[in-house]
């Protein structure tokens, strides 16, 4: 029987409401009397001196033209204008308030805050520096390699390891009818609140060893919480699951909370059965990983949080705009509740000690960036039939004269924040009025002049003065942008970039794979009396191979060097036919005893040990053969290719004679790394150099591929080899655990699985690098880098 965690769920939400309901009608007062407009117009007066200028200032002014909004462009720009720190200053200072319910302007606070400004500031300004050697390509996708190496400075590259797995999953399986890449952002965004937290929590006398610990476990409870925003909020707010799954979903998510323990999933059927499956195993193991982390002392604060956050959001979907009698209560309560739960439990999941200045500030000030997000959402929520204050005032304001104006209660928080909550503090004021019209020009900007209009005739007619002045902001104050805005910006666009630069990169593969499989097979000429070396080298081919290594020869050679691509198929077909035929001599049973090879018998299985012996040889002599066939290019060229390409079988053979000597053996890590780049790197280095030599490229470029496929071969290596221990033998076509069963060294039976991981991003990192110095025109060689440590087969 399942331990009740929460006695009386229903007094916990209740007590919850009561603190709400104290806090809303205080608000409501200030509402009423119109206090708040006396003060923020008192307040704007003093702020507006730094962001408003005469029209004569700009003449003289550094502050004259605005940067584009693109990450790199506008730090550039605030570089060059001297705004840089200022700028950084408030956006630092905003999170503090926000995310860490600081009192910004204890000496200790600031303190802080001038240290991570001075930080990113330096940063920034090198990554500026930076930017300038790296090819385009390099700043419109994720910069995994910057991500891993800025992890490891922490000694946090197993956990960040562990969380780049985790989101490529998570990419994975949110499925159409959910906004992918803000499910993604989200939850980026929460991993890194709870290590913002968790660092501004820590001692500073903390070993590196410990710091490292708690930063390692923060990163992995910021995953397992963020899970909760695309697995059970989107989730349920989407049209993915019917009604009745809708209600039995959140049944079990409901029982988890008040029992400490989740269900078992019970039958489920249907279209949506394998991703539920799959939805709710990610969840336990998330719940069971802040379980483990949960002390006792936290535990039942963490679970009444818990409660509050799931079920204000449940109160909230319950809701139809259909239903014209809510009360300001019905609409106000649940978001007060919701947007400040969302911030207290991270404080419970990292098991953080009590601090009632923090709840207490965090606990007024949710409600302001909820009515912020709701005010910039409301056409998306109104599309959707989600009620919020914005859409239920949009639609029922004519009808319903006692409704409250949530865009009157957003500027009464922000008047309680200020004068209330931080003591009409000046920099309290300065960074709460700087992000209110940050947001109303963002929102202008996103919905366009006309929809802005609308928005402010339904909205801001409570005070024609305020509103006026308002608008003038909008439209003349600068100076008012924020880092975490800019972030959050360039995070969509990044992910979007992910998203097509991936399905590019899967047509390219699967368009040009179609072209080779269709003229791969080796014709039956009729002088040639036995045919049955034809027939097992075409069984080979027949088999459902990647066909890598021949398109990114088509890539280099017809998108990068603009090769024709009839005059460079003989290439391909000859680069297919020298891999096929390795892997040929690699399953014999003098060598790897395969039985099985891209999902079928292999070829010794089907034959016998000697035709494929022979089969093998045949086939590098037919690449050799195919070779001969580039026709446009001079005998010089060709020669040298011809050259180039027995020397990598030759290196091949020895590769594959290393592997058979090492089979039982200890090998050391320099033994492995160098029977990997003759094995397998070689093979990759082929790829590109030998389009490269027909395009005759200079032999700077060409040590910039071999380096690339160096590293890039070795991680692809190390990745197969974690495959072997961990992939889906459906998925890779081929039984796992063959290394062991053969005895053979490899990456994993060297230094384990964490550190064989550790050791692929190294040399991810490493073939990033040379990237970033190749002239390239497509992000092709970046996405196969990425396939590499990604894949799953």
């Amino acid at each position: 029987m399942n331990e009740v965690i929460l006695k009386n769920p229903e007094q916990t939400y209740k007590s919850a409401e009561n603190q709400a309901m104290a806090y809303f009608q205080t608000l409501l007062e200030q509402y009423q009397e119109k206090t708040f407009v006396k003060k923020l117009i008192h307040d704007f007066q003093i702020w507006k001196k730094n962001h408003v200028f005469s029209p004569i200032v700009p003449f003289f002014s550094k502050k004259e033209a605005a940067a584009p909004k693109n990450h790199k462009q506008y730090v550039k720009w605030l570089i060059k204008a001297g705004q840089l720190e200022r700028y950084l200053h408030r956006s630092v200072s905003y999170i503090f308030m926000r995310d860490l319910g600081k009192n910004i302007n204890e000496p200790e606070t600031q303190k802080r805050i001038n240290a991570i400004v001075n930080e990113l500031s330096k940063n920034l300004i090198k990554e500026t520096e930076q930017t300038k050697q790296m090819s385009h390509i390099y700043h419109k996708t994720f910069d995994w390699a910057k991500i891993y190496q800025d992890a490891k400075k922490d000694g946090m590259e197993v956990a960040i390891i562990w969380l780049i797995e985790k989101l490529q999953h998570v990419a994975k399986l949110i499925p159409d009818g959910m906004d992918r890449e803000e499910a993604q952002r989200k939850l980026i965004k929460i991993v890194a609140g709870v290590l913002i937290q968790e660092r501004e929590d820590m001692p500073t006398d903390l070993s590196p060893e410990e710091r490292s610990k708690r930063l390692n476990r923060a990163m992995k409870l910021g995953y397992a919480y963020g899970l909760t925003y695309p697995y059970i909020d989107d989730l349920l707010d989407s049209n993915v699951l019917s009604e009745v799954e809708q209600s039995r979903f959140s049944d079990l998510i409901r029982t988890t909370i008040i029992t400490g323990k989740a269900p078992e999933l019970g039958e489920w059927s249907g279209k949506n059965k394998s991703f539920i499956e799959q939805v709710y195993t990610e969840l336990c193991n998330a719940f069971e990983l802040i379980q483990q982390n949960q002390r006792s002392e936290t535990k039942e604060k963490f679970y009444e949080q818990a409660y509050i956050f799931f079920h204000s959001q449940e109160v909230d979907r319950k809701k139809t705009l259909a239903n014209p009698n809510y009360s300001n209560e019905d609409l106000f309560i649940p978001i007060i509740l919701k947007s400040s739960a969302s911030r207290l439990i991270v404080r419970t999941i990292l098991s953080a000690p009590e601090d009632k200045g923090f709840d207490k500030r965090i606990f007024y000030y949710g409600v302001y960036n909820q009515l912020a997000d709701d005010l910039t959402d409301m056409f998306k929520d109104l599309e959707s039939g989600a009620v919020t204050p914005y859409t239920y005032y949009y639609k029922y304001h004519k009808v319903r004269s006692d409704l409250i104006n949530p865009f009157a209660l957003y500027w009464t928080v922000i008047a309680y924040l200020i004068h209330n909550v931080y003591q009409s503090d000046d920099l309290a004021r300065e960074v709460i009025l700087n992000r209110a019209i940050n947001s109303l020009k963002r929102l202008k900007v996103r919905v366009g002049n006309k929809k802005y209009k609308e928005i402010m005739r339904i909205f801001s007619n409570f005070d024609l003065q305020f509103n006026k002045l308002i608008q003038s902001f909008v439209d003349k104050a600068q100076d008012v942008d924020f880092y975490d805005k800019l972030l959050r910006d360039q995070m969509i666009a990044t992910l979007k970039n992910e998203e097509l630069a991936r399905e590019d990169f899967s047509k390219i593969v699967k368009a040009v794979r179609k072209k080779i499989n269709f003229a791969l097979l080796i014709e039956k000429k009729n002088e040639i009396p036995n045919k049955t070396i034809i027939d097992a080298a075409n069984y080979s081919l027949e088999g459902d191979g990647k066909r890598l290594r021949p398109i990114i020869t088509w890539v280099m050679a017809v998108k990068e060097y603009a090769l024709h691509e009839e005059a460079i198929f003989p290439l391909l077909k000859s680069l297919e036919y020298m891999h096929t035929a390795s892997l040929i001599f690699d399953d014999l049973p003098a060598q790897d005893n395969a039985t099985i090879r891209r999902g079928r018998p292999t070829l010794h299985e089907v034959y016998n040990t000697a035709i494929a012996e022979l089969t093998g040889l045949f086939m590098t002599q037919k690449a050799v053969e195919e070779q001969t066939n580039l026709k446009n290019f001079t005998s010089d060229v060709v020669l040298r290719l011809i050259q180039y390409s027995s020397e990598t079988i030759q290196k091949m053979c020895v590769g594959q004679a290393m592997d058979l000597n090492a089979k039982g053996k200890h090998l050391t890590l320099d033994e492995l790394n160098k029977m990997c780049l003759y094995k397998t790197g070689i093979g990759f280095e082929a790829s590109l150099v030998l389009p490269a030599i027909l395009a005759c490229v200079d032999e700077k470029e060409m040590d910039g591929l071999k380096q690339f496929a160096k590293h890039a071969g070795i991680a692809f290596q190390i990745k197969d080899d974690l495959l072997d221990v961990e992939g889906n033998q459906h998925l890779l076509g081929k039984p796992i655990g063959q290394d062991e069963g053969n005895k053979s060294s490899t990456f994993v039976s060297i230094l384990g699985v964490e550190e064989a991981k550790k050791m692929m991003w190294e040399h991810y990192c490493l073939a990033d690098e040379a990237l970033q110095h190749l002239p390239l025109k497509t992000p092709f060689l970046k996405q196969l880098l990425n396939y590499f440590v990604h894949r799953d087969h």
